[in-house]
C-alpha cells in the first residue's frame, strides 16, 4: 500500500485523523503543564487541493470539500473547519493543512512540536510550511528511530504515528516504537493511525499491539465500505494509547464520516486492556 500525504490530502481518511488530533491536543492543552508532540511521518505541513498528486486521486472532492459544505457535521470537526477556512479565505478550498500545520497552530509557547520526515523534498516543504511557527523543530529522517532519543524522558508527551503504509514492517515498527517510547517515558500517550483494508490485519495489529504495550487503548474504526475487497482503502481506524475520556468525540467523528461519505459503512468505537 502507498499511502504518500499528498496524493490523499484532505480525503476521508484526514477529516477522521485531523478532527481527532484537533480535539485531543485541545484536551491536552487544556489539562496540563507543557506538552511535547512528537511525529514520526510529518508530511509537507500543507496541501495544494490542486496540485498534479491531489487531483491525480480526486478524493478531496468527497472529503474536505464535502464537509466545507455541509450543514449537519457534529462540532468535532468545528476546529479544522476553521483551519481549512483559515487558509482558503477567498472562498474555494485549494489548501489543506496537514497535521504538522494543525499541531503547531493548537499548542501553546510553552509546549514543543518535533516533527520527523524521512524524505527530502518533503522535508524541505515541511520547513517551509512551519517557518516562523514557535518552538517547532524539523527532523529529517527514519521517524520510527528519530523519534525515540528525541523524546523526553520526564513530563507529557504525545507520540503521532502516521506512516504512509509503504512498506511491510510498517505494522511491526509501529509496535516496537511505542514499546521504545514507553520505556523511555512511561507518562507518553499516542496516536497512532491505520489504513482498514481487511478485517485480520487490523486484528493482528491490535493484538500484537496489547501483547506488547501495557497501557489502555482506544480504538476508533470508520469503515466507509463493508470489508469485502481487500485491495481496496475500506477505511481508517485511529488507536489511542493511555487516552481517556474521547469516547463521545470519536464516536461522532467517526460515525458523521462513515454514513456520509461512505456506502453502507459504519464507525464503531471500543476499548482494548493490556495483557
Amino acid at each position: 500500500m502507498n499511502y504518500r500525504h499528498a496524493f490523499h490530502a484532505g480525503n476521508f481518511a484526514d477529516l477522521v485523523k485531523h478532527a481527532a488530533l484537533i480535539c485531543l491536543i485541545r484536551k491536552l492543552v487544556a489539562s496540563g503543564g507543557p506538552l511535547t508532540v512528537i511525529d514520526t511521518h510529518a508530511g509537507r505541513g500543507l496541501y495544494d487541493l490542486a496540485g498534479t498528486d491531489a487531483l491525480k486521486s480526486g478524493e478531496a472532492q468527497a472529503g474536505i470539500l464535502r464537509l466545507m459544505a455541509a450543514s449537519d457535521a457534529p462540532t468535532e470537526f468545528t476546529w479544522l473547519i476553521r483551519a481549512v477556512g483559515a487558509l482558503n479565505d477567498e472562498g474555494e478550498v485549494r489548501r489543506y493543512p496537514g497535521s504538522p500545520w494543525l499541531i503547531a497552530k493548537a499548542l501553546r509557547p510553552s509546549d514543543t512540536y518535533i516533527a520527523c520526515e524521512m524524505h527530502p523534498q518533503e522535508h524541505d516543504a515541511l520547513r517551509v510550511a512551519l517557518r516562523g511557527l514557535q518552538n517547532v523543530r524539523t527532523i529529517c529522517g527514519d521517524g520510527y528511530a528519530t523519534v525515540i532519543p528525541q523524546c523526553p524522558t520526564h513530563g507529557r508527551v504525545l507520540a503521532l504515528i502516521d506512516p504512509p503504509f509503504e512498506k511491510p514492517d510498517d505494522y511491526g515498527r509501529i509496535v516496537d516504537t511505542l514499546v521504545a517510547l514507553r520505556r523511555r517515558n512511561r507518562a507518553v500517550q499516542a496516536l497512532v493511525w491505520l489504513p482498514i483494508k481487511d478485517l485480520e490485519t487490523l486484528d493482528a495489529f491490535l493484538r500484537d499491539l496489547e501483547d506488547h504495550v501495557a497501557a489502555p487503548m482506544l480504538v476508533a474504526e470508520t469503515r466507509i465500505r463493508p470489508l469485502t475487497d481487500p485491495m481496496r482503502m475500506n477505511g481508517c481506524a485511529l488507536v489511542l494509547v493511555d487516552v481517556a475520556g474521547l469516547e463521545a468525540p470519536l464516536e461522532a467523528i467517526c460515525s458523521w464520516v462513515a454514513q456520509t461519505l461512505g456506502a453502507g459503512g459504519a464507525g464503531r468505537v471500543y476499548s482494548l486492556s493490556p495483557q
